[in-house]
C-alpha cells in the first residue's frame, strides 16, 4: 500500500486532510508538533483524530518555536487578537510550515512514503504567507533537491487538497468522508478542556464555515457566544 505522512494539528482542516488521504488510498502516518503553542488541547485533539481514523501511526515531534518568539501563539506576552485586522496577523508563527514540512519530508524518507499531506488553504485563511500556492510550489522544488529520495527521482509529492476550497467546502467534503468535527480543536486560545473562545480569528472562520456548509457546528465553547 502506498504511504503518506499527514501533518495533523488537531484542527478542522488537517482532520479533513487525513480523511482525504485515506480516501485516496494511502496508508496514513500522522505527525503533530509540540512547538511551544499556547495550549496542548490541539495535541490531544490530534491524537484523538488520528486514532478515530485508524492512522497507521501517530508521532509528536517536540521543538520550541517560542525560543524565537514573534507570534501570539508561542509568546503569552502577546495577546491573541479578537478583532479582525488587515495584513499578516500576530498569530502568524515565523517559519512554522517551513519547519513542519521539512521534518515531514525527513519522516517521509524514512517511511519511504509517496506523499505528504498538509491542510494549507489560500481562500478562507488568516493571511499567512506559508499557506500560499507560491510557498507550496517552492517547497516542492526544494524536496526534489534536498533529499536522497528527491535526487533519486522519487521525492514524495506535496498534497494540498484544501488549497483552493472555502471553509464551507472543506466541511462539506469532510462530513461526506465521515470526519467527526467534534473531535477537533481550532481555537487559538482554547482552554485545557479544548473549549473554544469563540472570538479569535480561527473561531470566526470555523463558525462561518459550518454556517456556509449548512452543517451543525459541534464546537464546544467556553462561554457565551459573541454577537
Amino acid at each position: 500500500m502506498k504511504k503518506a505522512v499527514v501533518l495533523l494539528s488537531g484542527g478542522l482542516d488537517s482532520a479533513t486532510c487525513l480523511a482525504m488521504g485515506q480516501e485516496a488510498g494511502y496508508q496514513c502516518h500522522t505527525l503533530a508538533f509540540d512547538y511551544g503553542q499556547r495550549h496542548r488541547a490541539e495535541l490531544v485533539a490530534a491524537e484523538r483524530v488520528s486514532r478515530y481514523h485508524g492512522a497507521a501511526s501517530h508521532r509528536v515531534i517536540r521543538l520550541d518555536l517560542g525560543t524565537i518568539g514573534g507570534s501570539a501563539l508561542t509568546d503569552t506576552a502577546l495577546a491573541v487578537p479578537e478583532e479582525e485586522s488587515e495584513g499578516i496577523p500576530i498569530t502568524y508563527v515565523p517559519a512554522r510550515n517551513t519547519v513542519f514540512l521539512s521534518l515531514a519530508l525527513g519522516l517521509a524518507e524514512v517511511l519511504e512514503a509517496d506523499a505528504i499531506y498538509i491542510g494549507v488553504n489560500a481562500v478562507d485563511y488568516s493571511g499567512y504567507p506559508d499557506c500560499r500556492p507560491a510557498f507550496i510550489d517552492a517547497f516542492r522544488a526544494l524536496a526534489t533537491v534536498a533529499t536522497k529520495a528527491g535526487v533519486e527521482g522519487h521525492a514524495p509529492s506535496i498534497q494540498t487538497p484544501l488549497l483552493t476550497l472555502s471553509k464551507g467546502d472543506i466541511i462539506r467534503a469532510g462530513t461526506a468522508l465521515g470526519v467527526d468535527y467534534s473531535l477537533t480543536v481550532s481555537c487559538y486560545q482554547a482552554d485545557d478542556d479544548g473549549q473554544a473562545c469563540g472570538r479569535c480569528d480561527s473561531c470566526r472562520l470555523r463558525r462561518a464555515g459550518f454556517a456556509a456548509a449548512g452543517v451543525v457546528d459541534p464546537t464546544r465553547y467556553a462561554g457565551a457566544m459573541p454577537k
